[in-house]
């Protein structure tokens, strides 16, 4: 089992999460410390309506459902032993590619004091993540938004949720799930265990202002690989 680091700047219905781990895979998919601050592309404003929920990842052919998902996270947080393996870099987080259930794809992720993801969300893929040590918060959109043609959209009113999570919980999302997660604690490292299904095909950073949303960079696997 080996460990990466890095000092680069990675689910709305929630429900509340062991596994060999393989090997790294280049940097952590979901990652960037800090917040998302890349330069803006386009001016299109609409306004993204209707509400998100989490959705089966599972199509008839045994791949594996958000509840599954959800409940490898959990048990793979609850392994302190591989959570402890896990190296801890103030200066930047750190991650272990894990084996998951069905094909999936999955991450135990280190969260230095004052670090986050940026809003992003993971495409086609759904997803579950748990928390294994520490807290996180989630800021989250309960609506889906259009998957192309647009650049920025002006959010409607009453979309945002949030929801802080103590070390042993989690929840699971669909896809097109958009978030940031955070740690905001001044003086503690968080540990987190995140799975994705089907692996993630892109992920899609955003910057926000206000109720614009401003799609900032899609990103693919050989971009983190």
């Amino acid at each position: 089992m080996s460990a990466s680091s890095s000092s680069l700047p990675t689910p709305a219905s929630a429900v509340d999460t062991h596994a060999p781990a393989s090997t790294v895979v280049g940097t952590d998919p979901s990652a960037a410390v800090g917040t998302d601050s890349r330069p803006a592309v386009g001016t299109d404003l609409r306004p993204a309506v209707g509400t998100e929920a989490p959705t089966s990842a599972g199509t008839g052919t045994g791949a594996p459902t958000a509840a599954e998902l959800l409940d490898f996270v959990r048990r793979t947080a609850e392994d302190s032993a591989l959570v402890a393996s896990l190296p801890l870099d103030p200066e930047g987080r750190t991650w272990l590619r894990l084996d998951g259930p069905g094909g999936s794809e999955a991450w135990l992720i280190s969260w230095p004091p004052g670090t986050g993801t940026g809003w992003h969300d993971h495409a086609e893929s759904t997803g579950a993540f748990t928390v294994a040590a520490g807290g996180l918060r989630e800021h989250s959109l309960a609506a889906r938004l259009p998957t192309d043609g647009w650049r920025t959209l002006e959010l409607s009113e009453g979309i945002d949720r949030t929801r802080l999570l103590a070390t042993g919980q989690g929840r699971a999302f669909g896809r097109h799930h958009v978030h940031e997660v955070l740690n905001e604690s001044g003086h503690e490292h968080a540990v987190s265990v995140h799975a994705y299904y089907p692996p993630l095909p892109q992920i899609r950073r955003y910057s926000r202002t206000g109720a614009v949303l401003r799609l900032e960079q899609t990103e693919r696997p050989e971009d983190w690989q």
